[in-house]
Formats: C-alpha cells, sequence, structure tokens
C-alpha cells in the first residue's frame, strides 16, 4: 500500500475581487469628480500668474457671480447665494477656530468691479488679512 500525503493548503490570494472593486471605484470616481467643483458658474478672467503651492488646507472660496451675488463654499447650501452678514459671519468663524485658513475670491470676469471690491472689504470685516484672487491659465 502506498504511503498517503498530506496535503498541503495553498495559501494564494486570489486577487480578481479586489480588480473588480478598484475598477468600479475608479468609475465612480471618474463620475463625481466632475460633480464636486463649486456649483456656481464662473468664468474666470485669463492670467499668466504662478499658482499657489498646495496649502495644507482647503481654502475658503467666496464666489462672486457676473450678478453680483457672493456664495462660499463654507457651510450648508454651497449652490445658494449669501447675504453679506451671513459671509461675514461665517468666514470669521472659520477664521476663529483655523486662523491659517486661506481665503480665495473667485469672481467672474464680467462682474462689476465693485462687487469684487465689496466682497474684498466684507472678508476685511471677517478678520481677513490675505486673499488671494482665483484666474484661469491661458489657452496659449
Amino acid at each position: 500500500m502506498p504511503p498517503h500525503r498530506k496535503r498541503r493548503a495553498v495559501s494564494e490570494i486570489n486577487v480578481v475581487p479586489y480588480i473588480d472593486v478598484m475598477l468600479v471605484l475608479l468609475i465612480i470616481f471618474m463620475i463625481t469628480a466632475p460633480l464636486l467643483q463649486q456649483g456656481v458658474e464662473i468664468d474666470l478672467p485669463q492670467a499668466n500668474a504662478n499658482p499657489l503651492p498646495p496649502e495644507q488646507r482647503e481654502p475658503v472660496v467666496l464666489s462672486v457671480s457676473k450678478t453680483g451675488e457672493y456664495y462660499l463654499n463654507v457651510g450648508e447650501h454651497v449652490k445658494d447665494p449669501v447675504s453679506e452678514e451671513v459671509l461675514v459671519h461665517r468666514v470669521a468663524a472659520v477664521l476663529k477656530y483655523q486662523p491659517e485658513t486661506p481665503v480665495l475670491v473667485r469672481g467672474d470676469k464680467n462682474v462689476n468691479y465693485g462687487s469684487i471690491t465689496n466682497a474684498m472689504v466684507l472678508l476685511q470685516t471677517a478678520g481677513v488679512e490675505k486673499v488671494g484672487l482665483m484666474t484661469d491659465q491661458p489657452e496659449n
């Protein structure tokens, strides 16, 4: 009678399910990434400016639409316009808890210059010391 050999368990990992999950996640991220941008359609002016270095904190972005309405990426309902009082209170609250948070103004290129100036005055009232202006790179 031949001797019985003991069979050893095969310890291999089947990676096919992991690849399937990764492909599904890739598709989900490809679909949702364009939707994560600001909810307000802003046509930024173009300028040959150097991009800012990547920040550790997400900046507070104040968007000014071509009709002069203000939108903040802070708080609930970021797609709804905010009043000047709400703008000042929200920005002041963010700076109270995270004083090093960068603040950027994202103004439409067709907006009245007075609206941008007023936005910067409101940010100054909220305690912002430095304000960045967002632009697009030229297509050249």
